[in-house]
């Protein structure tokens, strides 16, 4: 049933979903209503959809299904709609001299007279139009975010909708619903073609098959594929439409005609590309191919001497195949240097490092991540940047919804460039660091190789590598040090797809760094994790949970899934009691004292700093870690004070950006290293149980690694080499260019 009436009171409302319990004055009685209202206030005139239910506490109330913001139409009606803060400069006493003035016009002075409001005292002409422009923009958002809601699309939408298409959205929209597709975030296709369908459009309506076709490459690219096989593609888009592939045909004519797609041919297979991914690939080859083969202008002349010194200088003797990597540096403008963990990779970016500052060149180190670069400035001790910031692409990936190809970017100023964690970078984000590069700056590329791909599109370190068009140091021989870790052993043992050693076979100078406890009941599992974590290891190494401990996990799901454990770990090492503070937050208990992650680059939150000094600045990427220090209900605001001293205050409706973070997936692990890491291994899905993930994961501890979990599973992991091939098209270029 319609209800409608005026929002009278404000009994709850959850600032990250909207989630409302409120209070609907109608013309016979005061309602109770519950569901999604967001972005509604006190004031605001509603038309509900939905129906009565009885609430075992609360009584009646009105569940809504859909609403839809109506126009106040009282002059009383419309001044508490003015006064309610959502029109910048109009509170309650210029609502009030408003409508005084201009009664039952008010909205039609608002809308298409605004010059008028300037007779009002307190109000400018700039005033006038500012406010009048602000009116007309909240009114149209809303006729968007009503039509929008009718097939079930969130309001999370309907800005950037109205950004793209503006005040003619709703009528673009109708004659096109596949519009939505390219310019609204996270948008179900399924849900975009009932809308279609409900607004008449036919099943092989070419606007319907383009789309798509577009929609079953972009959920390629969702898992890491850059491209897809045509016939792989006819067949996934013929049965999500139930269209023929002759239609398809002629719509994938249409679309290569257009260049929204590119169909690359190799070796009597056809690849679908989206446009952007292709010409990313395009340029990546071809600038590598460029940059490596421009005069050599940076090479230290007498290097070999020049070696000797630094080598004097640091105490350091660096073995053959270290130098051998320092030595291609120097030959070439272009240079990977791969290996696992304990293989000499940080020497050589040290040595490099300290070799061309001696030479007073500029040397600029970065990484994928704010963990990978801040590890890299512990281990060299000069400062690192992650690649967003260095190439200050953060702005320009968001607003263009990672279709940035084709912008430019400002040229690093440095003559040597070392990028770590190669393993990391997407082929977008390489694609901006080759367009940032001047001739004759020399690139040199380290990572592991066997590590997990990039969370983004591509395989790209892989793909530099097997082409043999980038010259390639492998380093394979472990350094005396390392080779006394059972961590490092056994992670190249799992990597060459071998057993760990046995606790009886390990010899007596080996560290007793690593333990493997075996156990199948999940229950016990998670027992043994909150044991370790709550207090067994200080005894063993003096290990505290919030200064040496990270749980990492594979999988999201499940008992030891990332989501279950944070439960688990924040009730055993964070209960909440007397001195505690606690925010639900989507069904998110947030607490101080809590371990927390960024999950999202955010390039404008503003941090403070107080060390040796006083600094502040903007910005927290995905991946940093911190600490919540109080919980603000007044101003609805959280402080988290991340590992690197900074602290920084997030409203409430901002906290979808931050995670707990007592566990974490392998996956957000990568790039970090932890003093102690605790893996549970159990069964999970197939795709997630892989060598390299295993490996990746045992690599990210630097002190002690405990796995606690099934001996089959882990046999499984070692066995399975990811099957699941990234389908890219960058080694293809690179070879033929």
């Amino acid at each position: 049933m319609e209800i409608k009436g005026e929002l009278k009171e404000l009994i709850y409302q959850n600032d990250v979903n909207g989630y409302t319990i409120g209070v609907l004055d109608t013309d016979d009685d005061e309602i109770t209503v519950v569901g999604y209202l967001p972005f509604i206030s006190i004031g605001d005139n509603l038309k509900l959809i939905g129906k009565f239910v009885t609430h075992q506490d609360y009584g009646e109330q009105f569940k809504i299904e859909t609403f839809e913001k109506v126009m106040p139409e009282t002059a009383a009606s419309l001044e508490r709609y003015l006064s309610n803060g959502m029109i910048k400069g109009i509170g309650p006493a210029i609502a009030k001299r408003i409508t005084t003035m201009f009664g039952e016009e008010t909205l039609h002075v608002l809308k298409f007279e605004p010059h008028k409001l300037a007779s009002v005292r307190g109000i400018s002409k700039e005033k006038a139009i500012e406010m009048s422009e602000q009116f007309n923009e909240n009114w149209e958002l809303w006729q968007i975010v009503g039509f929008l809601e009718k097939f079930g699309l969130g309001v999370q939408n309907a800005q950037n909708v109205y950004k793209k298409l503006g005040i003619n959205a709703i009528e673009e929209i109708e004659a096109n619903p596949y519009i939505l597709i390219d310019i609204a975030n996270n948008v179900d296709f399924k849900l975009i073609d009932k809308m279609a369908m409900d607004l008449g459009f036919e099943y092989n309506n070419e606007k319907r098959i383009q789309s798509g076709i577009k929609y079953a490459l972009s959920k390629a690219t969702a898992n890491g594929h850059c491209c897809v096989l045509e016939d792989e593609l006819y067949n996934f888009v013929k049965s999500i439409l139930g269209v023929e592939i002759e239609e398809i045909e002629n719509s994938v004519i249409f679309l290569k005609t257009k260049e929204d797609i590119i169909i690359e041919n190799r070796e009597d297979n056809n690849w679908v590309y989206l446009e952007n991914y292709y010409k990313s690939e395009e340029s990546v080859a071809q600038r590598i191919i460029t940059l490596d083969n421009a005069s050599n202008i940076k090479k230290i002349k007498n290097f070999e001497s020049e070696l000797k010194k630094i080598e004097k200088k640091t105490e350091i003797t660096l073995s053959d195949r270290q130098k051998e990597a320092v030595r291609a540096v120097n030959e070439n403008n272009v240079c990977i240097i791969t290996g696992g963990p304990g293989t000499g990779k940080t020497t050589i970016i040290k040595t490099i490092l300290d070799m061309y500052k001696a030479q007073k060149k500029k040397v600029v180190l970065c990484a994928p991540t704010g963990r990978a670069a801040k590890r890299m400035t512990e281990t060299t001790g000069e400062e690192a940047k992650t690649l967003h910031r260095l190439l200050e692409i953060g702005k320009l990936e968001e607003e263009n919804n990672n279709k940035y190809s084709d912008l430019d970017i400002a040229p690093i100023d440095a003559d040597v460039v070392i990028v770590d964690e190669m393993s990391m970078v997407d082929v977008f984000i390489m694609n901006y660091l080759v367009k940032a590069m001047y001739q004759g700056t020399k690139l040199v590329l380290v990572g592991d190789v066997d590590q997990l791909p990039s969370v983004g599109p591509g395989n790209v370190l892989s793909d530099l590598i097997s082409s043999e068009r980038v010259t390639t140091i492998t380093l394979n021989k472990i350094f005396r040090q390392a080779a006394q870790s059972k961590i490092i052993l056994n992670s190249h043992r799992v990597n060459s797809g071998e057993r760990f050693i046995k606790q009886e076979d390990s010899e007596d100078e080996l560290k007793n760094d690593f333990f493997f406890i075996k156990e199948n009941n999940q229950e016990k599992i998670l027992q043994q994790i909150i044991s370790l974590c709550s207090g067994r290891l200080m005894s063993y190494g003096n290990y505290d949970f919030f200064k040496n401990i990270q749980v990492i996990t594979p999988t999201k799901k499940g008992m030891l899934g990332t989501k279950e454990l944070n439960k688990y770990l924040q009730e055993a090492l964070n209960p909440l009691n007397d001195g505690t503070v606690e925010k639900q937050i989507l069904g998110v208990s947030f607490r101080t004292g809590d371990r927390v992650m960024q999950i999202k680059n955010n390039y404008d939150i503003f941090w403070e700093r107080e060390v040796d000094e006083y600094e502040t600045g903007n910005g927290v990427f995905n991946g940093e870690f911190g600490t919540i220090m109080s919980i603000d209900e007044a101003e609805k605001r959280v402080k988290i004070k991340f590992d690197d001293e900074k602290y920084s205050w997030y409203q409430y409706s901002e906290l979808d950006q931050i995670e707990h973070a007592y566990s974490i997936t392998v996956h957000k692990a990568q790039g970090s290293e932890f003093d102690v890491v605790i893996m549970p291994i159990v069964q999970a899905a197939p795709i997630l149980l892989t060598r390299n993930l295993l490996y990746t994961g045992m690599t990210r501890a630097k002190k002690l690694l405990i796995i606690v979990g099934n001996a089959n599973v882990i046999e499984f992991m070692i066995n399975n080499v990811d099957s699941k091939k990234r389908n890219t098209g960058l080694e293809y270029k690179l070879r033929n260019m």
